[in-house]
C-alpha cells in the first residue's frame, strides 16, 4: 500500500481521535461546572417561583406533608427559599450560602416517601408515581450540589 500499512493508518486515526477526545474533554472541563450551576439555579428559581405564585404542581404534595405550619404560608416561603438557592448558585461569592440553604431544604423533600407512601408509590418500595419520581430526582440535585460545593475554594 502506498500510504502505509493498516497498523500505521490505524495509529494515525487513533492519534486524531485522541486529539479530538482531549479537546472535547477540555471543553467539558471548562464549561461543566458553570453549566451545572446554571442548570440547578434555573430549576430552583423556576420551581420556587411556581410556589410563590401559587401554581406549583408540587403544592398539594407539600401541603399534605407539612403539618406544623399552614400550607398557605409554608409553600410561598419555601418558594422564596428555593429562589434564593438558585440566585446564590448564580453568583459565585454566594455559592456556599446557596449550598447551605439547599442542604437544609432537601431532606424535607424526601418526607413524602415516609409519611405519604400512597402518594409516591404505585407498588412499595420500587414502583414510583410521578410524584415519587419527582422526589427521587433530588438525588441528582444532591450529587450536583456536592460537585458544585467542591469548587468553592477554587480561585481563593
Amino acid at each position: 500500500m502506498a500510504d502505509g500499512t493498516f497498523a500505521d493508518r490505524l495509529g494515525t486515526y487513533q492519534q486524531r481521535f485522541d486529539r479530538l477526545d482531549a479537546t472535547v474533554a477540555a471543553y467539558m472541563d471548562r464549561w461543566g461546572i458553570p453549566v451545572l450551576r446554571a442548570a440547578i439555579a434555573v430549576v430552583f428559581i423556576w420551581f420556587g417561583g411556581l410556589k410563590v405564585l401559587g401554581v406549583s404542581p408540587a403544592g398539594e404534595l407539600v401541603a399534605a406533608t407539612v403539618y406544623l405550619v399552614p400550607a398557605d404560608l409554608f409553600i410561598p416561603v419555601l418558594g422564596v427559599w428555593e429562589v434564593l438557592i438558585g440566585i446564590c448558585l448564580l453568583y459565585r461569592p454566594l455559592i456556599r450560602v446557596g449550598i447551605f440553604l439547599l442542604f437544609l431544604q432537601l431532606p424535607g423533600t424526601f418526607l413524602p416517601l415516609i409519611i405519604l407512601p400512597e402518594a409516591v408509590y404505585v407498588s412499595f418500595p420500587y414502583a414510583l408515581t410521578v410524584e415519587g419520581q419527582y422526589i427521587i430526582k433530588n438525588l441528582v440535585i444532591i450529587g450536583a450540589a456536592l460537585v458544585i460545593g467542591g469548587t468553592v475554594r477554587e480561585d481563593v
